[in-house]
């Protein structure tokens, strides 16, 4: 029996696989498959669930500007409340009907012959299509630290996204190591139900007050029976946010932001040594700025401290700083982030595209695209939030919607040419690539410190250097002399040696 073969697979069920599942349909294309790796949608939201963990951008604007939620509790909800939304996205628009859930991807192959993508799964399945969408996101993979004696501790340790909640922590003494944007949600709690709490952290990040608080029940009802007046609130919101990318390009104007976290460190941190620790020693925004009102004060605690020596070693029961100091240890929480690296989350789950070339061999010099989007020598193949598309200022939701627009207008567009693939031009990528490089320099991203959004040799692979509604402008049509359109019976090679 001949194996089906979609017009498309979408790889994963966070915000980026479900929207484009639905814009799809909304074109009038039903034939696609959506592979998810575990038993529910949700993405980021169905794995980190860490107490505090919430989304740093308003929920009125962190969801679908086509499906709007008039009852988030609070300006910023909680990550069970962004997993319900997601999940109810998935009921509202039949999209269960059309996932496989359990279904990791293995690894995915290209067809010239056929133009098709033979998608293997981890238990050896293998689907079929046209088209290959990856939603799986930048930040899904844990970064596990390599510290010495860490696998000789008895205690119990977990990284931030596989939270073990079954812990009664009122007696324990608790180790965290590393205070970025999820521990700065993390360390507040386990204050408040920990014995004792020690924090390890290698560098300080800026912190900048937030707007929290829940919506009134007359909110609410004005959000759902005058829709008019959430998207009002909603736009108002996404202005906000996107002039924040203006001082991001002017690192003396920023300064006016460090003020900001400059005073809101010393409202909240009395204590002058303590302060000094938690002051960073960058511009702010060359690392992810952090939000937070209760950050701060857990360090005023009794039972909590901050070491800033670094760790020489893990051993059964503790660990040992730089100094010497044996701290007493029953649970290590990693709060070390994820790899946002794609050639380094990617190595074990290989693509493959024209001439047998993987997508690492592609990205052997590090990780580029085009609008992060489409990868050259890989046709019919689309990433959600690829290189150099994540943000430092506004919703990635926007993004997603923007990408999704595009990929929508590609496959459309290879249709009505009835050509067998699409495959942007090498030159091309190359050029939009090196604009990109260009455009970060002078901004705060590029003011020297080390980031995730940097390799070790200093290339930013993640930062969309302008504004959103930019990006989305540029995006917003294909340029059908940026790729080339192969038809059946052709090759890429033949093609180019004709023209």
């Amino acid at each position: 029996m001949t194996q089906h073969i979609y017009e498309s697979i979408i790889i994963g069920t966070g915000f980026s696989g479900l929207c484009m599942a639905i814009k799809l349909q909304e074109a009038g294309i039903e034939d696609f498959l959506i592979l998810e790796k575990a038993q529910e949608e949700a993405g980021t939201w169905r794995e980190n669930t860490y107490p505090g963990a919430a989304c740093d951008v308003q929920s009125h604007l962190y969801s679908y500007s086509f499906a709007g939620n008039a009852q988030w509790s609070h300006v910023f909800s909680a990550w069970h409340e962004i997993k319900a939304y997601l999940k109810n996205i998935s009921l509202d628009y039949g999209l269960k009907a059309k996932t496989q859930f359990n279904s990791e991807m293995q690894k995915a192959d290209f067809d010239e012959a056929s133009g098709v993508w033979t998608v293997t799964l981890q238990n050896g399945e293998t689907q079929k299509g046209r088209n290959l969408v990856l939603g799986t996101g930048p930040l899904h993979v844990p970064n596990k630290p390599n510290i010495k004696g860490l696998e000789t501790f008895k205690g119990e340790v977990f990284h931030s996204a596989n939270w073990n909640h079954d812990i009664d922590l009122s007696d324990k003494h608790v180790v965290s190591i590393g205070t970025g944007g999820s521990a700065i949600q993390y360390v507040p709690e386990l204050a408040k139900k920990s014995k004792q709490l020690t924090v390890f952290q290698r560098t300080a990040a800026w912190v900048l007050p937030r707007n929290e608080r829940a919506y009134s029940g007359i909110e609410k009802w004005i959000f759902k029976h005058v829709p008019l007046v959430r998207k009002v609130y909603r736009s108002v919101l996404y202005f906000m946010n996107e002039a924040r990318v203006i001082p991001m390009h002017n690192p003396s104007l920023i300064k006016l932001a460090q003020l900001g976290a400059r005073f809101h460190l010393r409202r909240q941190i009395k204590d002058k040594t303590l302060r000094e620790k938690l002051t960073p020693n960058y511009t702010i925004g060359c690392k992810r700025i952090l939000i937070s009102n209760q950050y701060y004060p857990a360090f005023n605690r009794d039972n909590v401290d901050l070491n800033t020596n670094g760790i020489t070693e893990i051993r059964a029961n503790s660990i040992v700083d730089k100094h010497g100091n044996d701290i007493k240890a029953d649970v290590i929480v990693l709060g070390t982030g994820f790899i946002a690296d794609p050639t380094v989350y990617m190595k074990d789950m290989p693509i493959t595209g024209l001439n047998g070339k993987t997508l690492l061999d592609t990205w052997s010099n590090g990780a580029e695209s085009y609008y992060g989007i489409c990868v050259s020598g890989f046709p019919n193949f689309y990433q959600m939030v690829g290189p150099n598309t994540g943000l430092g200022h506004n919703s990635i939701v926007y993004m997603i919607e923007a990408q999704v627009r595009y990929i929508r207008g590609a496959i459309l567009q290879r249709k009505q040419k009835a050509a067998l693939y699409m495959d942007v031009k090498p030159e091309v990528m190359k050029t939009f690539n090196e604009k990109i490089q260009t455009d970060l320099k002078g901004t705060v991203w590029q003011t020297g410190c080390a980031s995730w959004y940097k390799r070790d040799d200093g290339k930013n692979f993640t930062i969309w250097p302008g504004t959103t509604y930019g990006y989305a402008w540029q995006t917003r049509a294909i340029n059908q002399k940026n790729f080339n359109w192969v038809k059946q019976g052709q090759t890429e090679q033949g093609l180019k040696q004709a023209c």
